[in-house]
């Protein structure tokens, strides 16, 4: 979802945006990065030994393009895009989204021994850069934090969405609903976000709950809500585009990561006008304030979220005052166009 709407901020006239991606069936955002003016490629690779094969066609592609500077995301591609920036000898740049001891052993390794093949490095939050700091500890390349920000103005409940997913849902306006969008991967534990769920409605009958997402867990996460018997008020919402709809329906966006950097999907709920609940995971804390503008509880400990949870569905109105101050944090501190002028600054850092 960044990548469109920080296309849609970028001064078109000095730069032109190409985007190459590997995965086939991850073709969701290429009609909107399109729309803005994006050229998108898929060169079709289904592991991460197949992403390294393909660097003489990417190489072949950025001299074909006459690109100038190579942007990467995520540790396999910054390993490729390090190796194409060698071969071509077009600068690369590269964006961090993960602590460093998450890695897989090779992830990690390989990441590490191509490190200096790059100009800079963009850490999405500062737990992320200190990860980076920790465990590389060569002076080059610079190691610059900018946080993730959302198009505020898109991401508001002033819009009209032209969906009501309560009324879809045939969930009553009064009740509370607490949801998730994400990918259903082992870091967002989603089996305890389900047990925290399935007790919180014990305690609070009139609570439904929304996941809206899709990944590899989707069948053991299915059958978790199975089994604690979630049907009447667990609704599974798959992969949408537009999630918009979905967050304006939520009251409460609980998360209970294990890990993360600094989550898109977070900011956006909170520039909607919805109360975050989550762990302290990664970049979280640098985003969200317990009792400030949300609800923290210990990476170790998520269960406490059903206590501390609890505690707040009985004063709807003290949600409402966390929801107001967590769209003001996302609308001062955390805007697409900062994001998207720090970039800027950035890519003419190397290329000038």
């Amino acid at each position: 979802m960044l990548l469109p709407e920080t296309l849609n901020k970028h001064d078109k006239n000095r730069y032109q945006f190409h985007y190459i991606y590997f995965i086939p069936w991850k073709y969701q955002m290429v009609e909107a990065i399109e729309k803005e003016g994006g050229r998108v490629t898929c060169l079709s690779a289904k592991n991460n030994i197949r992403i390294l094969l393909k660097a003489r066609q990417i190489a072949s592609y950025v001299r074909k393009n006459n690109i100038e500077l190579i942007h990467c995301h995520l540790p396999w591609a910054g390993i490729v895009g390090r190796l194409v920036g060698k071969m071509t000898g077009v600068p690369v740049v590269y964006t961090e989204h993960n602590t460093w001891e998450r890695y897989h052993k090779l992830t990690y390794y390989l990441n590490k021994i191509s490190f200096p093949g790059q100009e800079k490095v963009i850490a999405v939050s500062e737990d992320v850069a200190n990860s980076i700091r920790k465990h590389y500890h060569k002076k080059k390349p610079d190691v610059r934090v900018v946080s993730n920000g959302i198009n505020t103005e898109k991401y508001s409940t002033a819009h009209e969405m032209g969906r009501d997913i309560r009324k879809e849902l045939n969930i009553p306006d009064r009740s509370t609903v607490i949801g998730i969008t994400c990918v259903f991967r082992k870091q967002k534990r989603l089996d305890i976000w389900l047990d925290i769920a399935s007790e919180l409605h014990k305690k609070h009958p009139d609570t439904f709950f929304i996941i809206v997402g899709d990944g590899v867990l989707k069948k053991e996460i299915h059958e978790k809500a199975q089994s604690l018997k979630m049907e009447k008020y667990l609704h599974f919402a798959g992969l949408q585009s537009e999630t918009r709809p979905y967050l304006q329906a939520m009251n409460i966006f609980m998360m209970t990561s294990g890990f993360e950097g600094l989550p898109i999907a977070l900011l956006e709920a909170m520039s909607m006008g919805c109360t975050p609940a989550c762990t302290a995971a990664g970049g979280i804390p640098e985003l969200v304030n317990d009792n400030q503008n949300g609800i923290l509880v210990p990476v170790e400990d998520p269960i406490l979220l059903v206590s501390r949870l609890s505690e707040y569905l009985q004063q709807p109105g003290r949600l409402k005052v966390l929801a107001e101050s967590a769209r003001e944090t996302v609308t001062t501190s955390f805007s697409l166009q900062k994001m998207v002028s720090e970039l800027e600054t950035i890519y003419d850092e190397i290329l000038n």
